[in-house]
């Protein structure tokens, strides 16, 4: 594939993410109430109590609004996709590790 053919295709992509992102944005009201509700929670932290993330008494500890509000399954689905995620890459790298010095000379 040509460079150019490259270039424009990510050029492309970023284009039509830039819109959807922005698109998203304006939909659900641009970041008031996002502001509105990050400062909420960030007040209900506050009032909850304080200490480090991680205790190895208590263990790790959740931000009250996900606890509270009953997300910790849909919080422990994502983190164990990221885990997931993140151990296929380190072993998908480790398999198939790119191109050698040789094979970049050749190509």
């Amino acid at each position: 594939m040509q460079r150019w053919k490259q270039y424009g295709g990510l050029a492309t992509l970023f284009a039509a993410f830039l819109a959807a992102g922005y698109w998203g944005f304006t939909a659900t009201g641009g970041a008031l109430p996002w502001a509105k509700r990050s400062a909420k929670a960030l007040q209900r932290g506050v009032q909850d109590g304080g200490g480090g993330l991680v205790d190895f008494g208590r263990g790790i500890v959740v931000a009250g609004p996900i606890r509270k509000g009953g997300m910790m399954l849909e919080f422990g689905a994502i983190v164990a996709f990221m885990v997931l995620l993140g151990l296929g890459l380190y072993v998908y790298v480790d398999r198939y590790g790119g191109f050698e010095d040789e094979e970049r000379a050749t190509r």
